[in-house]
């Protein structure tokens, strides 16, 4: 068994963008993932970055991700990580990939703050028994509000009154 978990580099953008399709056709949303390899290497690998992403390797063969940001909370006055996207190719699992990417996570977080945190369809019975089996408790009175596309736009036109 050999797992080598590592930061990816921009080299990486190619099998990172194939994560991100194969991980959009799993959650039945294949159409959703439009990001681009200029996107990533603008958004993880520029002057500024927004993301870093763990490459999780499996006897050399790319078998996992995980897409991850700060942020922070004001309430508690310290800093957090968000998970945006952990995929392992089903080929690879149930290997301990992604119990070792969010270890990692873990202590990367902890390096930064004192949060982890991250989303979960609600269909997703796997992965839902998955992140309780790691200690993480489901959030039932919280809901994600989004803004975005036309909607967007016609709010960020209007003045201030």
């Amino acid at each position: 068994m050999s797992l080598l978990i590592r930061e990816a580099t921009p080299a990486d953008v190619p099998e990172m963008l194939v994560f991100i399709r194969e991980l959009a056709e799993y959650e039945r949303e294949p159409e959703a993932a439009v990001a681009t390899a200029e996107d990533l290497l603008r958004d993880g690998f520029g002057p500024r970055p927004v993301f870093q992403c763990l490459i999780a390797e499996w006897e050399g063969q790319p078998a996992g991700m995980a897409l991850y940001f700060p942020f922070y909370s004001t309430w508690r006055g310290n800093a957090g990580v968000h998970l945006e996207d952990l995929f392992v190719r089903p080929q690879f699992r149930r290997k301990g990939i992604a119990k070792a990417l969010f270890a990692r996570l873990a202590a990367i977080t902890l390096e930064r703050g004192d949060r982890f945190q991250w989303h979960v369809l609600d269909w997703n019975r796997m992965a839902i028994d998955f992140y309780e089996e790691m200690g993480a408790k489901m959030l039932g009175e919280w809901r994600i509000m989004r803004l975005d596309g036309e909607a967007l736009k016609a709010l960020a036109g209007r003045d201030s009154v």
